[in-house]
């Protein structure tokens, strides 16, 4: 769930040449801007970009070649936030009519007093949403500098006040979700959770104490066999 340092493997200089990485039974782990090798015959795929003759490397991850396309799988990823998304922000600030975000994106969002949860005499921010409280919140707006607009109207954002709050790199959502939500559908029935899984890579998890802490070890481990599958252990 945090950045991790770039793993370095025994083979990496037996199987690396003048023309970048080769085939390996491991995969390599690569940071951005590494060249990967000459870009004859390949088609570049996710996280990766072709610069001149070359192949470059736009993310730190997992180098695989599958046929002819080269992709790298990200190690960790930072949330980019998109018009309509649900996530969960964290309270870091406030004026007299606006609040200010975590959504954990490269910007804060910014709440205004109007899409606010409850209608807030100006000056009052802090008497409806104090700093440090978690809103489930969806995302209204993004200018082209990714800063954004969040909303608390609409059916189901609210002001977090039980329950447990857990985080995810939003690149492993899908192990989380499972096909058709198969996976997540299995969790809260186990748990006998409610699980809020949002597009920001927050859960919201609410029930008796001890699901709670069965299903944070759940999410735990999918974030350990990332790691791992990762750096190739």
């Amino acid at each position: 769930m945090n950045s991790r340092p770039v793993g370095q493997f025994d083979n990496m200089s037996n199987e690396s040449n003048a023309d970048g990485p080769q085939d390996s039974r491991r995969s390599l782990i690569v940071v951005p801007g590494e060249d990967l090798g000459s870009s004859e015959g390949i088609e570049a795929g996710h996280g990766v970009l072709v610069v001149g003759d070359r192949v470059k490397s736009t993310k730190q991850g997992r180098m695989n070649r599958k046929g002819n396309t080269i992709s790298v799988s990200p190690l960790h990823t930072r949330y980019m936030p998109r018009p309509g998304d649900l996530v969960i922000g964290h309270i870091e600030g406030c004026t007299n009519n606006i609040w200010f975000v975590d959504i954990g994106a490269p910007f804060n969002s910014i709440l205004p007093m109007s899409l606010g949860p409850a209608k807030v005499e100006f000056g009052g921010t802090r008497k409806v949403l104090d700093i440090g409280d978690s809103i489930l919140c969806r995302v209204q707006e993004v200018e082209e500098t990714h800063q954004s607009v969040v909303t608390m109207k609409g059916m189901g954002l609210r002001k977090i006040r039980s329950g447990a709050l857990d985080e995810l790199d939003p690149h492993l959502l899908g192990h989380l979700i499972g096909k058709g939500g198969s996976f997540l559908r299995a969790m809260k029935m186990e748990t006998d959770c409610r699980i809020v899984v949002t597009d920001n890579g927050r859960l919201w998890i609410d029930g008796d104490l001890e699901n709670i802490l069965e299903v944070r070890k759940r999410i735990e481990k999918i974030s350990s066999e990332a790691m791992i599958a990762g750096v190739g252990a």
